[in-house]
């Protein structure tokens, strides 16, 4: 994308609602928008600031001339974001330098369409739930090809989301157990320290050595637009095993590309990077395709199977139909599974003080009539009755 002939990389971002691009300097990029240098750039003299679930910034809203340069090639002026500082945001090793938000209501012009080179063989829809995040149904979770036999909704717990500007796949946290431990009772490795699966360490093996055959495939079973029906998305380890860094001459280091997460399921990059991610607003739907990058097509009698490879080892397939004569009739929940006792205290707490307003309100209107007026002959003191009487 190019702002007044300077051209940046922008990460598109279905998960958030705003057009923000870094401007100022900082250690972790190359380049930035400096908004004084622009013609064309107009003020608005809006402070923005804004949070996600990792990362925070803060920037002054004005509006500029953006050149689109593929897909929908034209010239916009639109709302614009200049990030002045920025929170755990612009990470080490990033090769973008701005944030396009493209969840609902929240751009004046909507930018869209199917590339057909970027996708080959069948695009495979599934519903979208509601209509704030890209809210889908996930109806259950394979790992190795072994069902994790849990209750559908915990996927939905309280919502499952496709989100392009989350890096992880991350899974509510007891389907988040449930993956670890079939992986690790799935995985060629015996033992694992547990500072891997929480993140907050990396496994190495010596560079000659590929760690990703000792790791089972990952399948995300998500409902069809015919309810009916099922497909699957599957991940292989080279996406979700994801090499960082190298240690020394002789290692690689990787980490885990999954995490736990508090509110959510969450599809990211670690699973959108296998496969061609169609967010179709009109029709209230989320396709996946795989990409044509490095892809070979595949068959298999009785179902239909693609897969994408790289380096020649496969990283993502789908398949299907399937049945969903097996799972419940909806596995989308209208509240959280794990804060039920949260939200009955909340209502209780609000009836409560509603309770206590009205009485207040009541008390305030109550006519001058109503309420006791003290005299004289109520007042106690030394020429009251009770101290007169007193010593009789």
């Amino acid at each position: 994308m190019s702002i007044f002939f300077l051209q940046l990389n922008i990460l598109v971002d279905t998960g958030s609602s705003n057009f923000a691009v870094a401007g100022a300097p900082n250690a972790e990029l190359t380049t930035y928008f400096d908004s004084e240098k622009s013609s064309t750039y107009m003020p608005l003299g809006i402070e923005v600031s804004v949070k996600y679930t990792q990362g925070s910034w803060i920037g002054t809203l004005g509006t500029d001339i953006i050149t689109m340069p593929k897909g929908i090639n034209g010239t916009y002026t639109i709302n614009i974001a200049t990030i002045s500082q920025s929170d755990n945001f612009f990470l080490k090793g990033i090769k973008w330098q701005g944030i396009l938000g493209l969840a609902y209501d929240a751009l004046a012009k909507i930018l869209g369409g199917i590339e057909p080179s970027l996708y080959k063989g069948e695009i495979w829809y599934t519903p979208i739930q509601r209509e704030w995040y890209y809210q889908v149904e996930i109806l259950k979770l394979e790992v190795g090809g072994q069902n994790l036999n849990l209750d559908c909704k915990e996927y939905n717990s309280d919502k499952a989301i496709v989100d392009s500007g989350t890096t992880l796949l991350r899974l509510p946290e007891k389907v988040f157990s449930a993956v670890v431990e079939a992986i690790i009772q799935s995985s060629l490795i015996q033992e694992f320290p547990s500072g891997f699966w929480s993140g907050t360490q990396l496994a190495c093996w010596v560079k000659t050595e590929k760690p990703w055959t000792f790791f089972p495939e990952i399948s995300i079973y998500l409902r069809d637009e015919n309810v009916s029906r099922s497909f699957r998305i599957t991940i292989l380890p080279q996406l979700y095993i994801q090499p960082v860094l190298e240690y020394g001459q002789n290692l690689a280091c990787y980490r885990f590309g999954i995490s736990s997460s508090n509110n959510a399921l969450v599809i990211g990059a670690t699973v959108m990077e296998g496969f061609y991610v169609i967010f179709d607003r009109a029709q209230k739907r989320v396709g996946f395709a795989l990409s044509t990058c490095a892809a070979i097509l595949l068959s298999k009698p009785g179902k239909k199977l693609k897969k994408l490879e790289i380096d020649g080892s496969p990283v993502s397939e789908i398949k299907g139909p399937f049945t969903t004569a097996d799972v419940a009739s909806t596995c989308v929940s209208t509240i959280s599974l794990h804060e039920p006792l949260l939200w009955i205290v909340s209502y209780t707490l609000m009836s409560f003080c509603g309770l206590v307003l009205l009485v207040l309100v009541i008390l305030l209107l109550l006519p001058p009539r109503c309420r006791h007026h003290y005299t004289d002959n109520d007042i106690v003191n030394d020429e009251s009755s009770l101290v007169r009487h007193r010593w009789k």
